[in-house]
């Protein structure tokens, strides 16, 4: 059961976007202040709440506003897939830094420790739950064992290859699950955050198209270097 605050937090991302500020790694864009920057932005243009990974970064953007952010610590580990908050302690320190919601991997793979314990972790703080997860049978498991927001964060990224554009079935098949349903991954369009919404998501996380220049760049990039080679010649 939601206390009054968990409730007006995830009233307030209703039909909202999050805007995820996480700079590629060791990129230009990969500083505290920038990441803080950057959320302001995202803030200004419209955003409602954010998502932060790190601890420096976070307690840069909890510094400079008050609305919700989502924390999480991601870490490269020898012996276990899982790379989103995998520790109790993580959870404690994201809770330290300001986080109001701790998004954690949910995914059924080998892991450190159980999906149940980082769940405890966040609920002795009194915070709320974000499960990252890849498929139906890791959003039903996560919405049965209680956590308060279920996320497609993961969907495509378990496997061997990244899939192409976000996945509106699994949004389909969780939008009944009895949980906040947040859309996230590979959500490149305003188009696609729409359809997100229609698809079932009470709320949508954009990432690499808002602050990832890089991506972005990319992006065009190779369109026009598609275009140039169209049909096997160049222009």
């Amino acid at each position: 059961m939601l206390n009054g605050w968990d409730f007006l937090v995830l009233e307030h991302l209703r039909h909202q976007l999050i805007v995820s500020c996480q700079p590629v790694q060791n990129g230009p864009l990969d500083h505290p202040e920038v990441v803080a920057a950057l959320s302001l932005a995202a803030l200004a243009g419209g955003a409602r709440a954010l998502r932060i990974e790190g601890l420096d970064n976070l307690a840069a953007v909890r510094a400079v506003t008050d609305v919700p952010i989502i924390g999480l610590i991601k870490h490269d580990l020898d012996d276990f897939p899982v790379r989103i908050t995998p520790f109790e302690e993580d959870v404690d320190a994201l809770v330290a830094a300001g986080a109001d919601i701790v998004a954690f991997d949910a995914t059924d793979r080998p892991r450190p420790v159980p999906v149940s314990a980082l769940l405890a972790r966040v609920r002795r703080h009194g915070k709320l739950a974000m499960a990252d997860c890849s498929n139906p049978a890791d959003g039903l498991a996560a919405a049965a064992l209680g956590c308060d927001i279920v996320g497609t964060t993961l969907s495509g990224y378990t496997g061997n290859s990244v899939a192409e554009g976000p996945d509106l079935d699994l949004l389909r098949e969780l939008r009944n699950c009895g949980r906040f349903l947040i859309a996230e991954g590979r959500y490149h369009s305003p188009a696609q955050a729409a359809q997100a919404i229609a698809a079932g998501a009470q709320a949508v996380v954009v990432g690499s198209a808002i602050t990832r220049p890089e991506h972005i760049t990319r992006w065009f990039a190779d369109q026009i270097a598609d275009a140039r080679f169209s049909g096997g010649k160049a222009l």
